[in-house]
């Protein structure tokens, strides 16, 4: 299950760099250089650095509440921050804020269906790497359900490709050391 931690926390660093890419071209200008600047500091991915993103994405949220991506990068780096430093005291409560973040998107008229699929599935993912022996069964459904639905809405979706890989990959190492 370690091999399946590194797997994941690799694929968020990487995910973090690609994040500020991802940002739409329909956000105001202001609000897109904003996130950018935020996403930037994350390539020291320290958990100080996680944590100081999320909350700028949070207050950036708060300036354009009506806007997607704020959301959606919130939710991203929660996550990201979540499979990288699983044990954090911060946890439960970013996880719990996330949760509530993907009901907002899930209201949002214009809010890609593929994209909410994909975060639900690496929510479900980021409470397996929290806690595998007691959330691996219990949650393994979910984050396979929900990358499959993500890509049955949208094949093209590199983060559900992603994710959904790095997690396939994970559980056969798991099982291969279960076995082992």
């Amino acid at each position: 299950m370690t091999s399946l931690i590194s797997n994941i926390r690799t694929i968020a660093i990487a995910l973090c760099m690609m994040a500020s890419a991802s940002i739409h071209a329909q956000e105001p200008a202001p609000m897109q250089q904003l996130i950018g600047q935020s996403l930037g500091k994350l390539q020291q991915s320290t958990p100080e650095a996680f944590l100081n993103c999320i909350a700028e994405l949070k207050r950036i949220d708060a300036m354009f509440p009506d806007s997607i991506q704020p959301k959606y990068q919130m939710a991203l780096q929660s996550l990201n921050f979540a499979v990288t430093h699983p044990h954090a005291e911060q946890m439960e409560n970013l996880l719990a804020e996330t949760e509530q973040t993907l009901s907002q998107l899930e209201k949002m008229k214009k809010a890609d269906p593929s994209d909410i699929c994909t975060l639900r599935g690496f929510l479900y993912m980021a409470r397996i790497v929290q806690d595998p022996a007691k959330n691996g069964q219990r949650y393994y459904i979910d984050v396979m359900q929900n990358y499959e639905k993500a890509l049955k809405i949208n094949p093209d979706n590199q983060l559900a490709q992603q994710l959904q890989q790095k997690f396939m990959e994970g559980m056969k190492k798991a099982r291969q050391t279960e076995g082992d």
